[in-house]
Order: C-alpha cells, then structure tokens, then sequence
C-alpha cells in the first residue's frame, strides 16, 4: 500500500490497544487511514505517536467487546467523532487464559467464547450496519484467524483458546 492508499478512510480496529491489533491499526494509519480502537484496556505509548507520525485522526475508545451495551455506547461516541465515516473494520479482540483443559471453569469458557467469538461477530455487524447507514461503497471488513484455530499450541495451556479460535 502507498503511504496514502487510504486517505479519506476511517478504519475501526477492535484490540487496537497493543498487540496484533496496535499493529493492524498502525498499518492502516501509514497507509493515511484515520484510525479507531476499541479495546478494554488503555492503549500503549505506540498509539499516541500514530497521529503525529501518519497525520491521521486517531481515536481510542474503553469497549468491552464482549457486551453488547458497551459496544453500542463504543459506536455511538466513535460515530459521533468520525462524523459517521467507517469504511474499515479489523475485529482483532482476544483473550487466551492460558489454563489446562480439566481447569477451565464453565465462567472462564464463557468469557473466551464472549471475546473471542462474539467480540468478533457483533462489532462487524455493527460496523456493516454503520457502512449501510453512510453510504459506504467499497467497505471492507478483514478477519484476522490464529494458528491456533487449527492446531494445539502445546507449549501454552490453551484448549479453550484453540477451540473458540476456530468456531
């Protein structure tokens, strides 16, 4: 991508705090996208410098991904400060709680399947709802997967994870 490939586009990253996430929005603000994060977490030093170095719009929203309330009132603020422009969504939000399959507690199954399923689901379904509602004409929405929806990590303790990586 030439560094203004995306000028004029506003992406939404979700688990842009740090990580994959930081770094899928990092991509997309050098290639001159404006740039939003949902994340439950507040972002690392790395996402302040985005604007400054990339030009861009930047903006980092507390969301809880895997509540449908929290990401409603994530929408409502991102749409008002972007103006209602969303032409990019990266549903990157993950947990892993890294526990042995015989440990996992029904609550902590549940959390993974929340985030990590989910989490994934409902931000795109809003994000396609708020494409429709702006005209949006060539939107895209990128899935990330993980080696782990296809095969164990055995050096982690992470059955769950895997299996709710490749649902």
């Amino acid at each position: 991508m030439s560094a203004s490939s995306l000028k004029g586009r506003t992406a939404l990253v979700t688990g842009g705090a740090r990580g994959c996430g930081l770094a899928f929005a990092q991509g997309l603000a050098e290639a001159g996208a404006d740039v939003a994060t949902f994340d439950a977490i507040e972002p690392v030093a790395a996402f302040f410098e985005m604007e400054k170095v990339y030009g861009v719009k930047t903006g980092h929203y507390k969301v809880d991904v895997s509540s449908i309330e929290s990401l409603m009132k994530g929408f409502q603020a991102f749409t008002s400060d972007f103006g209602g422009r969303l032409d990019i969504c990266v549903p990157c939000a993950g947990i892993n709680k890294n526990l042995a399959f015989l440990d996992t507690s029904f609550e902590q199954h549940s959390q993974l399947l929340s985030v990590n399923v989910m989490g994934l689901y409902y931000p795109v379904q809003l994000a396609a709802k708020q494409m429709i509602s702006n005209g949006t004409k060539s939107g895209n929405v990128v899935l990330v997967a993980s080696i782990a929806s296809y095969m164990a990590i055995r050096s982690q303790l992470s059955s769950a994870y895997c299996e709710t990586k490749g649902l």
